[in-house]
Formats: C-alpha cells, sequence, structure tokens
C-alpha cells in the first residue's frame, strides 16, 4: 500500500467481510493485521488479494505462512 487508496481499497474489503474480529490498516507501516477465529487465513488472503494488492508476506499464530 503506498496511498490512501490503496489503503482504502484494503480496508473496505475487509469491512465487508464477516467473521472478522477486528483488522487494523495501516498505511504508513503497509501493514494489514487481521483478527479472526471464523475466517481461515487463506480466504482473508483472497479478499485482500482482489484488490489488485501485492501480498508480500503473511503471517497466522506468529509463524510465517505461504502467500
Amino acid at each position: 500500500m503506498t496511498c490512501g487508496g490503496c489503503s482504502g481499497a484494503v480496508e473496505r474489503v475487509l469491512k465487508k467481510t464477516e467473521g472478522l474480529a477486528s483488522y487494523a490498516v495501516n498505511l504508513e507501516a503497509q501493514t494489514a493485521d487481521v483478527y479472526t477465529d471464523a475466517v481461515p487465513f487463506a480466504a482473508v488472503l483472497e479478499k485482500i488479494k482482489k484488490t489488485g494488492k501485492t501480498v508480500r508476506g503473511a503471517e497466522a499464530d506468529g509463524e510465517g505462512m505461504g502467500v
């Protein structure tokens, strides 16, 4: 995420995703932290990828995950 439009796109898709406990999109850090027990990790990644943004790294439960 390099601009407000980018972070806004990610935030909008996460807002529409049912089952998320919470999320925080940080443009400055270029991160999106997502907290959920109800939505599979892969499903969250797919939602973010549908915005056209590249996912460079991911972590679930403190462990790196393939993207």
